[in-house]
């Protein structure tokens, strides 16, 4: 589809296509993504680049640019305006600050329904996480009027109608619905939105090799991460190592909540840990055929 700038990005037209994303001075550099034909070698649409200079991103959220990578990211994971994108469970926002203003109606967050959990603490947990989201686009209309939200129960999940989106991301869940025992479920769903040839563009906590279900590290497999997406029926295009961090030894105390942004440690550790960065990640594209 052709490109439509928003009127609310006009600002940043001029300027912000000569950003550069932040040096990263708490973590070893990424490797660079393999330079292989395909999506990978697409140049990232020049509207993100206003996005991710917006205003309206929390100084908090910018200054883990360094870690998160969103430029090159979305352009790994072939984002372009005109796309209906679908973020499963975004969490504080983090990435929404970028993809709704950027995307406007082509944005869907997709956010647990609380009254799908069971009550006490997995219902409220969800019901505060509903709220935060909701508090977020209310306080920034501009920014997020037209972001639409879909309600979805992690069990038998639908994220819209089927064959209806371009791309669903995700990114840090998987070991939660792995831990939930709803992550087949979860992939099917996402499989069942998409076009075909629709990406699933997919960023996790990278374990050093297969971990159990109930484990309580954060950490995934990136093997098992890869086999739950091809037993709904998606192929792997592509693994790009832009979010990797070598320096991340994953075997903290508290998994991967003891660093950054959770640093969750003891006071006296915190120069080693910030030293280290947030974690490894895998971040992997696939394609429903």
């Amino acid at each position: 589809m052709a490109a439509r700038l928003s009127p609310l990005l006009i600002p940043f037209f001029l300027a912000a296509c000569a950003a550069t994303p932040a040096t990263d001075t708490g973590a070893a550099a990424a490797p660079a993504p393999a330079q292989a034909a395909g999506m990978s070698m697409r140049a990232p649409d020049p509207l993100l680049d206003q996005a991710l200079g917006g205003a309206w991103r929390s100084p908090e959220n910018v200054a883990r640019d360094q870690y998160r990578h969103p430029r090159e990211t979305l352009a790994f994971f072939g984002i372009e305006t005109g796309q209906t994108v679908v973020e499963i469970t975004p969490g504080g926002g983090w990435y929404a600050e970028i993809l709704a203003p950027w995307l406007r109606t082509g944005y869907v967050a997709a956010v647990v329904d609380p009254q799908a959990r069971p009550e006490g603490r997995a219902r409220d947990y969800a019901a505060r996480s509903k709220d935060g989201l909701d508090a977020l686009f209310a306080a920034k209309p501009a920014q997020f009027s037209d972001a639409r939200v879909v309600l979805y129960d992690p069990k038998t999940p639908v994220f819209g109608p089927a064959g209806s989106a371009d791309a669903v991301l995700t990114f840090r869940n998987v070991h939660n619905w792995r831990s939930d025992g709803v992550a087949g479920a979860m992939f099917k769903g996402f499989f069942e939105v998409l076009k075909p040839g629709g990406v699933l563009g997919v960023v996790e906590h990278r374990a050093a090799g297969d971990v159990a279900d109930d484990d309580g590290s954060g950490y995934v497999g990136q093997n098992q991460v890869i086999a739950l997406a091809t037993a709904a029926g998606f192929r792997l295009d592509e693994a790009s190592e832009i979010n990797a961090n070598p320096r991340d030894t994953r075997n903290h105390p508290n998994g991967v909540w003891t660093l950054p942004p959770g640093n969750n440690h003891d006071a006296e550790d915190r120069q080693m840990y910030q030293a280290i960065g947030e974690s490894d990640r895998m971040t992997l594209r696939f394609i429903k055929p």
